[in-house]
């Protein structure tokens, strides 16, 4: 099951394999965040489809509008697509076990986020439950 929300962010990025990115740049992602589970449970889904998007928007929200190079959070990381990605998944996976998806949550296996960065680029991250 996957869910879609979208966040802009502000970053820059560290190393010559970045180029002009190591400016100061604008990012708009779109995010899709994507439930999977070995089984379905006993209302015959993965997980709460609004319960997901409802904690995917407000895990958004606080990064959104933000330059990232001025986060505490992301102090000495490089904010690359990927490293975004690992984030939000991790964060996703952290409300599962806060009880806030639901008790159908805990049966899932993987949780996989990827943020587009355009119609031709994107990355993905899975994470394990």
């Amino acid at each position: 099951m996957t869910v879609r929300d979208h966040v802009m962010v502000a970053h820059s990025l560290r190393g010559e394999v970045f180029g002009p990115a190591q400016r100061l740049h604008g990012a708009t992602y779109v995010v899709d965040a994507t439930f999977a589970a070995t089984s379905l449970d006993a209302d015959g889904i993965v997980v709460d489809m609004g319960l997901a998007t409802e904690q995917l928007h407000t895990l958004l929200a606080d990064l959104a509008y933000r330059n990232l190079d001025e986060e505490e959070a992301f102090a000495g990381v490089n904010t690359s697509t990927e490293t975004l990605a690992q984030v939000v998944a991790d964060r996703l996976v952290d409300r599962v076990h806060q009880g806030l998806l639901g008790p159908g949550a805990h049966g899932l296996a993987t949780i996989t986020v990827t943020l587009h960065e355009s119609h031709v680029a994107w990355a993905s991250y899975e994470r394990a439950l």
